[in-house]
């Protein structure tokens, strides 16, 4: 499957710079750089567990934000988001 894997992490601290660099480090193991934080990986169902594993043990759940895209044509449009953040349904109404 190809996935894009998209990063918003909190590097108001030290432990955020760790994180961030850890997590740019799992992803760039397993895909490649496309934008700073935006990653390309071509992955087969095993090895995308163990990504979500690796990024759900480093990341902070209330203060990062890391969106995975699944694209292709074996996958419907989904995406998986991890950490802080609501993000909006534009399939549901809009009221203003």
């Amino acid at each position: 499957m190809f996935v894009l894997v998209a990063y918003d992490i909190c590097t108001e601290t030290k432990a955020g710079e760790k994180r961030l660099r850890k997590i740019a480090q799992v992803c760039q193991n397993v895909g490649q750089r496309v934008q700073k934080s935006l990653f390309e990986c071509q992955v087969d169902e095993v090895r995308y567990l163990s990504l979500m594993r690796s990024l759900m043990r480093l990341m902070d759940k209330s203060e990062d934000n890391i969106r995975i895209y699944f694209l292709g044509q074996q996958h419907l449009p989904q995406i998986v988001q991890l950490g802080r953040g609501v993000a909006v349904n534009f399939e549901d109404p809009l009221i203003l």
